[in-house]
């Protein structure tokens, strides 16, 4: 469940989507910089390598798969067998297809999804500042780094830390409340290629269960 929600709070930040300093920015100023780069990617894919690893840092899980985005609101994440699972959203609601399981679950955005960054989905990425801390820094001329503080105590994570190298995210790595960070590295990774709508589409078996959830 755990390794779950990190995943959806991973694809619902996809869609909020250099400084030559070495100190933190303000957060204003970081949010800012932040949404500038975000807004410029209309769509996004790349293969990814996720390492799940414990507050003693041990790695507990490792998953390879593809990720697919497109503002505002939809993706398509796909993580290969033995942990297949495929992630669905068309900004409205997340489909989630576990075939081991045969089981659909779809869960409902709205307002009072408070523990997730539901609110980066809709592509409002000006109003960063509102609700995360936002520091950033540089590392060397092309490598930048953004973290992300919510301000909401409920929220899933603890912190986000975005990495930038010539203008593209190349990792993220998320800290939940029980101390276990979640670390996604992309390669492979194409900016703003024609993705058509029908790329967000969850196909799955008609005798599967479908269960109805809100998160």
């Amino acid at each position: 469940m755990v390794f779950r929600k990190m995943i959806l709070g991973f694809v619902a930040l996809m869609f909020g989507l250099g400084a030559q300093s070495t100190f933190a920015q303000p957060s204003v100023d970081a949010a800012g910089e932040l949404a500038e780069i975000l807004k410029g990617y209309r769509t996004y894919q790349a293969s990814f390598i996720q390492i799940l690893v414990s507050e003693n840092g041990g790695p507990v899980q490792e998953t390879r798969g593809e990720l697919k985005a497109k503002r505002p609101g939809l993706f398509y994440w796909e993580t290969r067998a033995p942990l297949a699972q495929f992630i669905v959203s068309d900004g409205e609601q997340v489909s989630v297809y576990d075939p081991d399981l045969e089981q659909v679950t779809i869960h409902t955005l709205d307002q009072r999804a408070s523990s997730t960054p539901a609110l980066l989905l809709s592509g409002e990425v000006d109003n960063l500042a509102e609700s995360y801390e936002v520091t950033q820094r540089a590392l060397g001329e092309q490598t930048r780094e953004f973290t992300l503080k919510p301000r909401n105590p409920d929220s899933l994570f603890v912190s986000l830390r975005l990495s930038f190298y010539g203008g593209e995210l190349q990792e993220m790595r998320m800290e939940d409340s029980l101390a276990q960070f979640s670390i996604l590295s992309f390669d492979q990774i194409e900016l703003n290629a024609d993705l058509p709508d029908t790329t967000f589409t969850l196909e799955y078996p008609d005798d599967v269960d479908v269960i109805q959830d809100e998160i």
